[in-house]
């Protein structure tokens, strides 16, 4: 069928082609400009660029301002088609400067969002305080088989106890991590909007406890960014940083298949959205989504299993394969008595979280810089296993066998991470932990596709980055504002 559709566009073309004539009528323009249209999905932009420059004459004797806004943002497409950015920005600012003149909002707002993706500034950054530091990251994404793949420009944590104030009860340390990261995120020019800063939802509940302390620390990071107009969220719940961590992780196009699971540190969370929700605004998707919070991670159930001393290897192992059941049985239950029909539906699992990350680095370390991974019930198992009888082994993949020698260069850099966030310890708890979770998710919910997501944790990053740009799109509609940013 698709071998069909190209030979009626390529006799379109040979027809037009005979001709090799500027369009006489706006009727014959228009056909022409649709033409184009058609060619750029079957690869044919240069083909795509002759039409339309045919179609332009027409459109500016017979003076529609709108067809000629239309026909120089399709050049400017077919020109980004082919990789020629300095005439892709070109004709998209004539269209932008043509939609203004209009007043079509909707237009120009999106052919500036396609300028600035080309023009590399549609990068956004967030600022996360924890309980125990500052997260600082700075990236963009794009849709990548299904997932976001990100394009980090740079990550790094700022080490700082944020509950304890100095001496003069300021906490200074936190203006100045504040201020480090928005040193940091000002290099790239980044627009206020597209700056996120946030309270973990870990430390708002903390903070929560001392409220004089909770208005003192806000008050401080808000003398830190004077007259910027940037917000700092000290909203986050655990159920909003679920919904956030799954907007960012998992595009709308296909929420109806697939949920979130983050299984991280200090809490496991995620959720998924009703099928519906991917054709509507983002304003509605709160009474869309369905949560997924257990205030247990793999800290938490470290210090679970030592709750009573500090314990050396073996007896350590040995605890944990005794606790951890006893833990997920109790968390997981109402998985398990629900049988929640949302979850059941959805057949692929994206995962996020330190210890999947671990897991993929060191059992699959060919697949370093791959956006998605499959983990299988069978990984899970191995990686279990050899947590708890052969740490060594597991920790030190042997890499010969990579032939690539950039990929091989990323598996080291992937393998050192993750030696440096988690200690033995913790790769034992969060291994148990992990094969709990999968395994009452397979046996309860029905059998699962389970994917890693590389650079998840960023994901409330992004979903608050996809959330504004949509409250953008329809707060412009709503106003009837034209502007660029």
């Amino acid at each position: 069928m698709r071998r069909f559709f190209i030979l009626l566009v390529t006799t379109a073309i040979s027809a037009v082609s005979v001709q090799a004539q500027n369009a006489k009528t706006i009727a014959d323009a228009i056909h022409y400009t649709k033409l184009a249209n058609t060619l750029r999905e079957v690869d044919k932009s240069p083909e795509s660029i002759s039409l339309l420059n045919r179609a332009m004459p027409a459109f500016i004797s017979g003076k529609s301002v709108y067809w000629q806004a239309v026909a120089n943002e399709l050049i400017g497409l077919s020109y980004k088609d082919i990789k020629d950015t300095t005439n892709a920005l070109a004709y998209l600012q004539k269209s932008l400067d043509l939609y203004g003149k209009l007043k079509y909002v909707a237009s120009g707002w999106g052919v500036n969002e396609v300028m600035r993706a080309l023009s590399s500034k549609n990068i956004y950054a967030g600022i996360q305080f924890n309980e125990t530091g500052v997260r600082v990251a700075i990236f963009k994404t794009k849709y990548e088989s299904d997932f976001y793949e990100k394009d980090i420009k740079t990550t790094f944590d700022i080490p700082n106890n944020l509950l304890v104030a100095d001496a003069s009860s300021s906490f200074k340390g936190s203006q100045d991590a504040l201020r480090i990261g928005l040193d940091s995120i000002r290099r790239y020019q980044i627009p206020n909007e597209r700056i996120f800063v946030v309270l973990s939802s870990d430390m708002s509940n903390e903070l929560a406890q001392t409220p004089e302390g909770r208005k003192k620390l806000y008050t401080q990071l808000e003398r830190a960014v004077p007259g910027t107009g940037l917000r700092i969220d000290t909203t986050f719940t655990p159920a909003r940083e679920a919904q956030l961590f799954t907007i960012g992780a998992i595009p709308r196009k296909v929420w109806p298949t697939t949920s979130a699971l983050n299984v991280g540190n200090n809490s496991t969370m995620g959720g998924y959205f009703e099928s519906e929700a991917s054709r509507r605004n983002y304003t509605n998707v709160d009474k869309d989504f369905h949560e997924i919070t257990l205030p247990l991670g793999v800290n938490t159930i470290v210090s679970k299993i030592e709750s009573k001393k500090s314990l050396g290897i073996d007896a350590y192992r040995r605890e944990a394969q005794l606790v951890v059941p006893a833990i997920a049985d109790s968390a997981l239950k109402p998985f398990i008595q629900n049988r929640d029909t949302g979850l059941q539906e959805r057949r692929t699992v994206g995962l996020g979280g330190d210890i999947v990350q671990a897991l993929v680095a060191y059992l699959h370390p060919d697949k370093a810089g791959v956006t998605a991974v499959a983990v299988t019930v069978n990984d899970i198992e191995q990686f279990k296993r050899m947590a708890l009888t052969d740490y060594k082994a597991l920790t030190r993949p042997d890499l010969k066998d990579i032939p690539n020698a950039g990929i091989r260069r990323q598996a080291e850099q992937d393998i050192n991470a993750s030696q440096n966030q988690l200690s033995e310890k913790q790769i034992i708890a969060g291994a148990l932990w992990l094969d709990y979770v999968t395994r009452v998710y397979n046996n309860s919910l029905g059998s699962k596709r389970f994917v890693f997501i590389r650079n998840s944790d960023l994901g409330w990053v992004t979903g608050k980055f996809l959330e504004t740009i949509n409250n953008e799109y329809e707060s412009t509609i709503a106003k009837g504002d034209f502007y660029t940013r």
